[in-house]
């Protein structure tokens, strides 16, 4: 099937993980495919997973090189072992495709059901909104979409919610859109920073993300790659300082890391000290590009960090 998805910084991404005949690479991230079949085309072997069922669509005819799993990215190193893998790409936050589909409830621009689930089951949009305490609505955005009207937003959603139940994507934009005053000629929806936070709590993005850095220190044997595509702040600063407390390059520990043990030698090497940020001719061809941001590390042959009794 033809993908309607552009693999984001897909050479930079292809050139970290360095796929060759004899290499099993993981694509954490499945989506449509194109880290996969790029991979495949290096002569790799590749194990793709995606919690998304409907990714299953885009799996067809990639050869007896290629298995996908159903489940999580963060289950990847209990399903194939410790040890494993030549290479880990993941490639967060929702895809095209589900921000296309109005039926997945993720944009504020297509009228869909409040729904934003990238799996097929757990609480949507529309539990969260509808049943929530303001104070708890206000949380999940402020922490996972950063906004500082958070207070006055959930407010209004509860407000509203008392007269009709949310049920509609483009139903509960306009809410908030109301209640942050319009656009006043904002390049951004007023929507854009509540709907990600939703999203994020829907899927427990963060959580799964950090899962997931342990999951591919675990299956990466020495010298394999990681090679992670963030979107948005929150993402990257998780994904920055794992690997930079992993490369020995910051002391102590994190609330996204483990501590180290006392003695415990660096368990990745960076392969560049920055983030790397796609070309202009990407973003002039892939708008959705433009927040996207690269960091990628080498597992060394030290054993996996664990937590400090």
């Amino acid at each position: 099937m033809t993908s309607p998805h552009l693999s984001v910084l897909l050479e930079e991404v292809v050139a970290a993980i360095a796929p060759a005949p004899g290499r099993h690479v993981v694509d954490g991230t499945f989506g449509a495919g194109g880290y996969t079949r790029a991979f495949l085309a290096a002569g790799a072997r590749v194990t793709a997973f995606d919690r998304d069922p409907s990714a299953a669509r885009f799996a067809e005819g990639l050869g007896a090189g290629f298995t996908l799993v159903c489940a999580p990215f963060s289950t990847l190193a209990d399903v194939l072992g410790e040890a494993s893998v030549d290479g880990v790409a993941l490639d967060l936050g929702v895809s095209s495709m589900q921000l296309d589909e109005a039926e997945r409830g993720f944009s504020f621009l297509r009228d869909g059901p409040l729904d934003m689930r990238m799996g097929d089951h757990g609480p949507t949009a529309a539990d969260i909104v509808n049943t929530g305490e303001a104070a708890e609505i206000a949380r999940i955005l402020w922490l996972y979409g950063e906004e500082r009207q958070s207070r006055r937003v959930a407010a209004a959603i509860v407000r509203r919610r008392e007269v009709e139940p949310f049920t509609r994507t483009t139903d509960l934009a306009e809410v908030i859109e109301r209640a942050l005053g319009g656009r006043r000629g904002a390049r951004v929806h007023p929507a854009t920073r509540s709907f990600q936070a939703l999203r994020i709590a829907v899927n427990d993005e963060l959580a799964e993300l950090e899962a997931g850095l342990l999951a591919a220190e675990r299956a990466l044997r020495p010298g394999g790659r990681l090679a992670v595509v963030t979107f948005h702040s929150l993402e990257d600063r998780i994904v920055k300082g794992f690997l930079a407390e992993r490369s020995g390059r910051t002391p102590g520990g994190s609330r996204h890391a483990p501590e180290a043990p006392r003695g415990a030698d660096p368990s990745f090497t960076l392969l560049s000290a920055r983030s790397t940020a796609p070309a202009e001719a990407e973003t002039a061809a892939n708008p959705r590009a433009r927040s996207a941001r690269l960091r990628a590390a080498e597992r060394t042959a030290s054993p996996v960090w664990r937590a400090a009794a």
